[in-house]
């Protein structure tokens, strides 16, 4: 249904090639502040024109809450720009777009996010006390409360344009393609994970780390076809960040904050399987806790069912006054 749901909508394959392109240049558009920046300092003589494509470095430029925004700001624009293109070029709802629901259901997404959020920063804190030598004290008052501000307005805008563009958006898109629903969930979780390739944390770890992105996109993918729309994945994909953002950071991550902690041990002797296990551990225990207080019921056909176009009288009043078929 969630996906079946876009019959409804203007629907063309074209259109969502040129929504993508459309929100790719809301991203281009939206880094060109940092872009920007990055002139003056070369102008200044502060840059080192031989690291230019050393990603870790260039994430590294600035003072890190300035160096935060610079990060965040192209992914709020590639958001805009996405739900412009879904209201004009498909005449879709926001709603249509988040949920099979006839509302979203924002205490899906509260709970997603207060759940993980306490079980992720409690993974951090137990890391931290078994393992205190990994980690020094990295607080510091004013420029954390700043980073507090600016990680609680631009974060969850990165997540959620992630989670619009390939649980919702493109999910939506190649399952109306495809007529069914495992397709899109390979190609959204794939291309997912291997959009982060170009992250530090891949050149530290190895490319044995995109596993683990492509396995939170598989995550993710399944949560949101079995619950029928993309609230619980807001929550989690949101709080995962956020968290992250605020509590840790280490000179190798994508996100280097103001954070309460900083991360100093070797990520190099980090093991394949303390990276791969969360993926057979933690990810099935969280998908049967959603399906266990949501009552998921009929796996293989949500999984892998197909597509079934299904036309019906869309409300007037759904977000955005969308296409209104008898």
């Amino acid at each position: 249904m969630y996906i079946a749901q876009v019959y409804n909508t203007l629907h063309d394959w074209w259109r969502y090639i040129i929504g993508v392109v459309i929100a790719i240049i809301g991203v281009f558009a939206f880094s060109i502040p940092h872009l920007v920046a990055i002139g003056i300092e070369t102008i200044r003589g502060n840059i080192d024109q031989s690291r230019l494509e050393d990603t870790a470095y260039i994430l590294g430029l600035f003072e890190p809450n300035l160096n935060l925004v610079f990060i965040l700001l192209p992914f709020a624009g590639g958001l805009l720009f996405l739900l412009f293109v879904v209201k004009y070029l498909h005449k879709q709802s926001i709603r249509m777009l988040t949920t099979a629901r006839e509302k979203i259901d924002w205490k899906r997404v509260w709970f997603a996010f207060i759940f993980w959020g306490i079980v992720s920063s409690g993974m951090v804190m137990a890391d931290y006390f078994f393992n205190p030598d990994g980690y020094i004290n990295n607080f510091n008052l004013q420029p954390f409360l700043i980073l507090c501000v600016i990680a609680i307005l631009l974060v969850p805008l990165q997540t959620s344009f992630e989670e619009y563009l390939f649980r919702g958006y493109l999910m939506q898109g190649i399952g109306l393609i495809a007529k069914n629903k495992w397709i899109p969930l390979i190609i959204t979780s794939t291309a997912f994970g291997l959009l982060h390739i170009a992250n530090p944390e891949v050149e530290k770890l190895g490319y044995i780390i995109l596993i683990y992105y492509i396995g939170t996109g598989f995550f993710l993918g399944i949560t949101t076809l079995m619950d029928e729309g993309l609230e619980l994945s807001l929550g989690f994909h949101a709080a995962n960040n956020l968290f992250t953002a605020l509590l840790v950071t280490a000179d190798w991550t994508a996100f280097q904050t103001h954070s309460i902690f900083k991360d100093i041990s070797d990520p190099t002797e980090v093991g394949v399987g303390e990276t791969i296990l969360p993926l057979f551990i933690i990810f099935p225990l969280l998908l049967y806790i959603f399906s266990v207080k949501y009552k998921w019921t009929n796996w293989k056909d949500k999984l892998f069912g197909a597509v079934v176009e299904s036309i019906h009288v869309i409300k007037p009043t759904d977000d955005f006054n969308v296409l209104e078929e008898e």
